[in-house]
């Protein structure tokens, strides 16, 4: 038993910090766990004699304060049950850095906590909790890019591989609470941040990064969720985020705004987005700005997206899908991007609860499509309670607006809105409001290729149709069902060409559409009873 024992004790760095190699407590190297002393030098000093043999740089127990660190190749920061290292409140603590990596965020995100470039098999793991201290960095200005450059990151790895942070608790960010950058292979799990005491208060950003594991992840924040960018050459791409739970007063998940490479083959699945428990906002709104933002402004290109397995509760908008132009360049030696491309996304098993009236949109822009979108198995609970006259049939194009789902308003529809698109599908969705809203639960205008099974939606009586279109070419009704009485099936607003409107429920409305003079219609075994 006593030699049993004693190889328990001989495996504890492995099995405990997840690497072979030696373990460095920083106590060890004159670190002091008071909460008061500044450690900056002690702890560097036990990272930079891990990183020649590598292992482990131990925080036992205690209150660690430093400034900025360096953290170098084959180290794990491992933080027991306990530990806290908390940010330097002082911004001359803290060591600026240029990646060598050209990004739209080259004039402002200087400073961090932990910050490495390019180095591998690196890692902060553990169960202890480090905080930034962000309520003790001002932003005393408005102005871009001023307002940002002055407050640290609590983590910034560029152009790292095989990176993991797991099992940390992480606190009150100045700026980002965490931002990967052209990283390749980076793995963050079971981690929960708490981020709510500063401007552009984000969870977790993934910028031009390949082959990432997220999963098991708890975040609440006052800016966005979980998002991913892309704001220099490099995509995200090979994306897996499962098993999160995420509460935003802006987007809980989304894939922009910077958009400059695109992303490509991203899955997220299996995600919980609920409202923060924090009222006070300093961006966004308490129960949340959407719940799914995907949006490519930048030239890149967004395709093969596949979201599948999520509940939200609350925000605003819970589907904003975008293709715009903002026309932003991340090195201005370049030639400035063209209008980008969004394909081939799939959104399904979702629902949605107790969200706003401004309503769903999927939007492109005129001669630039969005394109390849399916969602289906989808039901949502809408508040409703817009009267005739309130939405604007005719919104503004705003190509070049910041991509936000509440950017036109009150939408159309109370449910989809689908604008200059392509080969669209909504496929086994269920619509309500909680209040009648005249609005249609469907408007589209310049679409060709709709697709629209088994959509089961209120309706209000004072409402011109089930459905709008305008402008559409080759689309097929089918198996839809209006769960109140109301005038007309679709309601027609431009020239349409191939529209079939076929086996659908239709013995709550009078009229199958209006107005009846109009051609490119075929309505085939529809079941009527007015």
């Amino acid at each position: 038993m006593k030699y049993l024992a004693f190889l328990l004790i001989l495996s504890i760095p492995v099995v405990l910090f997840g690497r072979t190699g030696g373990c460095f407590s920083v106590t060890e190297f004159g670190a002091a766990g008071d909460g008061v002393t500044m450690n900056t030098v002690s702890i560097q000093s036990a990272i930079d004699e891990c990183s020649k043999s590598g292992g482990t740089v131990y925080f036992p127990a205690g209150k660690y304060l430093t400034g900025s660190l360096y953290l170098r190749s084959d180290v794990t920061i491992y933080l027991e049950n306990g530990a806290t290292i908390f940010g330097s409140g002082k911004l001359t603590d803290y060591k600026a850095h240029f990646p060598r990596v050209k990004s739209l965020n080259d004039a402002f995100l200087k400073y961090s906590l932990f910050y490495a470039e390019g180095e591998k098999n690196i890692s902060i793991e553990g169960h202890g909790v480090i905080d930034g201290q962000g309520q003790l960095f001002k932003v005393t200005t408005r102005k871009k890019p001023e307002r940002y450059m002055n407050r640290p990151f609590i983590i910034r790895f560029v152009r790292c591989s095989n990176v993991r942070v797991e099992g940390v608790s992480l606190r009150n960010s100045a700026m980002w609470m965490q931002q990967y950058l052209a990283c390749d292979g980076l793995t963050v799990r079971d981690i929960d941040v708490f981020n709510h005491v500063n401007q552009n208060n984000d969870m977790i950003d993934i910028d031009g990064c390949r082959n990432v594991v997220v999963e098991g992840c708890r975040g609440d924040t006052d800016d966005d969720g979980i998002v991913l960018k892309s704001t220099s050459k490099y995509p995200d791409e090979n994306i897996s985020i499962t098993n999160c739970i995420v509460s935003s007063h802006c987007n809980a998940i989304k894939l922009g705004t910077e958009s400059v490479a695109g992303f490509k083959n991203i899955c997220i699945s299996n995600i919980v987005i609920k409202p923060s428990i924090v009222k006070q906002v300093i961006f966004g709104y308490p129960e949340g700005t959407s719940g799914i933002t995907l949006a490519e402004v930048d030239g890149g290109t967004l395709e093969n997206v596949n979201i599948s397995g999520i509940v939200m509760d609350g925000p605003r908008v819970p589907i904003f899908l975008r293709l715009g132009d903002m026309h932003r360049q991340y090195d201005t030696t370049e030639s400035q991007p063209e209008v980008g491309n969004f394909n081939n996304v799939s959104i399904s098993n979702l629902v949605a609860l107790n969200v706003g009236s401004v309503g769903c949109s999927i939007t492109g822009l005129p001669g630039h499509p969005i394109e390849g979108i399916s969602l289906s198995n989808i039901r949502i609970s809408f508040a409703g309670g817009i009267e005739n006259g309130i939405a604007s049939e005719s919104p503004r194009e705003l190509s070049a607006h910041y991509p936000e789902s509440t950017m036109w308003g009150t939408l159309p529809a109370y449910g989809f809105f689908l604008w200059h698109a392509r080969d669209i599908t909504l496929n086994n969705i269920e619509l309500n409001f909680m209040h009648k809203d005249s609005r249609p639960a469907v408007y589209a205008d310049d679409v060709a290729g709709l697709t629209v099974l088994g959509l089961k939606a209120d309706v209000s009586a004072n409402a011109d149709g089930f459905m709008s279109l305008g402008n559409v070419r080759n689309a097929l009704i089918h198996g839809c069902q209006p769960l109140e009485e109301t005038t007309n099936f679709i309601r027609f607003t431009g020239k349409v060409s191939g529209v079939d409107l076929i086996g659908n429920d239709l013995r709550l409305i009078t009229n199958v559409y209006a107005p009846d003079t109009i051609e490119g219609v075929r309505t085939e075994a529809n079941l009527v009873g007015r």
